[in-house]
């Protein structure tokens, strides 16, 4: 069996074009499901798009969320099961992402064009060239939502008097979803103090070309939590390279993570 953290680096370095969101959103889901069968999960993608008995923008959206009811986990938000594909396959409940991601995917073997919207504090898709410009909330059970609807669903989650800015609603790439994908089981595995996961999502958000350097010091002080004080140390020693402003400080910490071995 591949190893998933280096396939999944090596997708996300490959052309964003041609960056498969299924396999690498898989790929995710089985650092967390070690017996994780990549390929049958693609499959089970074609066949539901085989089965959608309308291959157009309608079609798509009423067979998802209204015949299969793919709908939004509002029971258990927070629930580590959300972020992972193969789950929201089998249990059709997940997060606004990855119910995205499901939608993107199903629409994309359909030829049905749609884009991924990466609005603060909940995800949408957009119908990409519809005229006028059309929304769809999948955690809301596949509504349809015209700009004001947009507004009106961002003041919901982040309150009536945040300011919302026309950026939201602009459509972000695949690294970006996968990016976010990862900073949701990064915020839930570190309210739940799951070292040993962290180090995983961390290991994989690296790998996406554009991730902040300063998150690898992040990483090191999972590894130092976990006793990996080598492992911990040298990684705050590359990023000593990486930034030499910050030199000083990482090195320090480092000779600090070393110290402990003794």
């Amino acid at each position: 069996m591949e190893d998933p953290t280096a396939r999944f680096a090596e997708l996300v370095e490959g052309p964003e074009h041609q960056l498969p969101l299924d396999r690498a959103a898989l790929l995710i889901a089985a650092h967390a499901y070690p017996d994780l069968d990549v390929d049958a999960h693609v499959a089970w993608l074609d066949d539901l798009a085989g089965r959608c008995p309308e291959p157009t923008f309608d079609g798509w959206r009423r067979y998802l969320f209204e015949d299969l009811r793919f709908n939004g986990n509002v029971g258990d938000y927070y629930d580590p099961a959300n972020s992972f594909l193969n789950e929201v396959l089998r249990r059709r409940i997940g997060l606004p992402i990855t119910l995205s991601v499901v939608g993107m995917e199903v629409g994309r073997r359909l030829g049905v064009p749609l884009v991924g919207v990466s609005m603060p504090g909940h995800f949408l898709l957009e119908h990409e060239g519809a005229a006028p410009r059309t929304w769809v909330d999948p955690y809301g059970g596949g509504r349809v939502l015209d700009r004001a609807g947009c507004e009106d669903r961002f003041h919901l989650v982040n309150g009536a008097s945040t300011p919302f800015l026309e950026s939201y609603l602009d459509p972000v790439g695949r690294r970006g979803i996968l990016a976010r994908m990862l900073a949701n089981l990064k915020a839930i595995y570190a309210s739940r103090g799951n070292l040993e996961a962290l180090a995983w999502v961390f290991a994989l958000r690296l790998a996406i070309p554009g991730t902040p350097a300063l998150e690898r010091r992040d990483l090191a002080r999972v590894l130092g939590s976990t006793g990996q004080f080598v492992q911990a140390a040298e990684a705050l020693e590359e990023l000593a390279e990486t930034l030499p402003g910050q030199a000083s400080p990482l090195l320090a910490e480092a000779q600090a993570l070393r110290a402990r071995l003794n």
